[in-house]
């Protein structure tokens, strides 16, 4: 870090707080100078691009991922911080991965081992568009399935 008014490096960190997009505000000053300045961090986290299953790729589009398991999730007892944090523990998931791209099948996978341990009516109403339980019999398997836990 330099000082943007003499250019010298003799930095020192007066305040520190937080600002409202997770983001960092120093306040510094110029030991060589006296001058007084503030600079911001925020992270810089790029998701990866997903692979839809015709081939297509798409950016990670967080809201599509929130709208989802929320219409999962309607008129049952999660809350909107429960999905959000789900939805952030997906997302930080992905990041941690450190890949260019992801196929759209680790992201429900993701999603669905997570609104397992969530709500298990939730689970179902995902796993039946996810999994393309497309009859009687495929639900009850996999009730079936998720009572035999």
């Amino acid at each position: 870090m330099r000082c943007p008014y003499c250019k010298s490096i003799n930095i020192k960190v007066i305040d520190t707080s937080h600002d409202n997009r997770n983001g960092i505000r120093r306040r510094r000053e110029c030991e060589d100078c006296g001058q007084r300045f503030s600079t911001y961090e925020r992270p810089i986290l790029a998701a990866p691009l997903v692979i839809k299953a015709d081939g297509t790729r798409e950016e990670f589009d967080r809201e599509k991922l929130i709208r989802g398991i929320r219409i999962a999730c309607a008129k049952r007892p999660v809350s909107a911080t429960d999905i959000d944090h789900l939805v952030g523990e997906i997302e930080a998931n992905l990041e941690s991965m450190g890949k260019a791209e992801v196929s759209s099948r680790v992201i429900g996978d993701l999603a669905i081992s997570g609104l397992k341990g969530l709500d298990q009516i939730a689970y179902i109403r995902f796993a039946i568009v996810y999994l393309r339980l497309d009859d009687l019999k495929a639900i009850r398997n996999e009730i079936d399935r998720l009572l035999e836990n």
